[in-house]
């Protein structure tokens, strides 16, 4: 019998809880698989993919990502601006846990009962 007390416990401090901070959210994981998959995408581009989204969420979103340095953005100086966004090593090392939680829902989706 272990000694654990869940009063003790400090559920912040720990790994999942830190993984789960930087991918909760609506939008940010599908943001990381479509990069995933297409390597590099454009603003508009997330936006179709996403379907519906307000600029407004999806620069967030962006933002947040790139904070966390999962994504990385990249100004093109011309004109009309040029934007792309694109996984870093970092998020590139995360997208395992991501297919491992699609491979999960795959195998035990209510429907395939």
């Amino acid at each position: 019998m272990s000694n654990k007390c869940i009063r003790d416990a400090k559920f912040e401090e720990t790994g999942f809880s830190y993984t789960m901070s930087l991918i909760e959210g609506k939008y940010k994981m599908t943001i990381l698989y479509c990069l995933e998959e297409y390597t590099v995408v454009r603003f508009n581009e997330l936006q179709r993919y996403l379907k519906i989204i307000s600029d407004k969420t999806l620069s967030q979103k962006l933002k947040e990502l790139q904070a966390d340095g999962l994504i990385k953005k990249v100004i093109y100086p011309q004109i009309p601006p040029k934007v792309e966004y694109s996984l870093t090593e970092r998020g590139k090392s995360l997208m395992g846990v991501l297919d491992q939680m699609c491979i999960w829902g795959e195998n035990n989706r209510v429907d395939s009962l």
